[in-house]
């Protein structure tokens, strides 16, 4: 109950303090009642509109209404088509999602296996091939890569869509190219704790009495390997799930990322605001389910009498 306290004070803390920050810093990018009236609005007219959507009154009353609407979830309506600016969010945060998993599921399938590879033993000429374009990968812009990959499949080639989101094929790039900057760091968490466990006193003892290989890895090393590398891949999953502006905007994904730069350079406000609401809820969902796996895996995570139980 007290952890969960904890969370909730936490959670409450960062989003006051994160939307505080944005409703004044976005109010620096400029008037958007130029863009609602257009550039050529006479100043009655700029008046008008500004009178009409509240953005006459001083920056503390237009703050106090923003918080009062917040609590309700009621960011108001964008002002580029007057839809809801929630419910424009939360139409495009599924494809962010569907990017998320299905990256992170790529970034999986690849990343443990290779990095338990190289954590088995440091020589082998294949071994220091693969640390050497791990290291490159590692450098390398994630966006650079998906701009040669759109060169190369796309125009060059033909077999894929450059942009989109309308099915399998289209996914490809968009995915290949978020796994490319995500895999280089897990691997390297998963060889450095593969590498630690097999210089651990339990995997000495099970290799004394005769343990197989096989049964060493997967029953004494992987599990605690992946412990580790459990908090890297709770935040490379709230890093993809809050939204790849790069990766979205160069393949026109309609996520979350792709629908921010269009807010934020048609000024709107309710809509980049919301977009920051939610982006914040889920990082926090993401970190809550983060260390509950933790905790689940680790017992000695629980609390001082959990720690104590187990190590007992």
């Amino acid at each position: 109950m007290l952890r969960l306290m904890i969370w909730v004070r936490d959670f409450a803390f960062l989003l006051v303090a994160t939307m505080t920050v944005l409703f004044f810093l976005v109010r620096l990018a400029g008037d958007p009642a130029i863009m609602l009236a257009g550039p050529d609005a006479s100043p009655a007219q700029l008046d008008a509109v500004r009178q009409a959507y509240g953005f006459d009154r001083s920056l503390i009353e237009q703050y106090l209404i923003f918080v009062s609407h917040m609590v309700r979830l009621d960011f108001g309506n964008s002002l580029v088509d007057g839809a809801p600016a929630l419910d424009k969010v939360l139409a495009t945060f599924p494809a962010s999602l569907f990017l998320a998993v299905m990256a992170m599921a790529l970034n999986l399938a690849v990343s443990i296996p290779v990095g338990a590879w190289l954590g088995q033993e440091r020589g082998g000429a294949g071994r220091r091939l693969a640390r050497g374009f791990i290291s490159v990968m590692q450098g390398f812009p994630g966006f650079v890569l998906a701009l040669l990959l759109v060169n190369l499949f796309a125009v060059g080639l033909e077999w894929l869509p450059a942009v989109g989101y309308a099915g399998p094929a289209s996914w490809v790039l968009p995915v290949v190219s978020v796994t490319s900057f995500l895999a280089p760091k897990l691997i390297r968490v998963v060889e450095a704790n593969t590498a630690a466990a097999y210089r651990s006193h339990y995997v000495r003892t099970a290799v004394a009495i005769g343990t197989g290989p096989r049964t060493i890895l997967w029953r004494h090393v992987m599990p605690n390997a992946l412990l580790g590398a459990t908090a890297v891949v709770g935040a490379e999953f709230a890093f993809m799930v809050t939204g790849l502006v790069v990766i979205e905007t160069i393949f026109a994904w309609p996520g979350i990322g792709w629908l921010l730069v269009r807010s934020t350079l048609n000024l709107d406000f309710p809509v980049v605001q919301a977009i920051v609401f939610i982006i914040v809820i889920a990082v926090f969902l993401t970190n809550l389910a983060t260390e509950a796996v933790q905790m689940r895996l680790d017992p000695r995570l629980r609390g001082p009498g959990a720690a104590g139980g187990a190590n007992g």
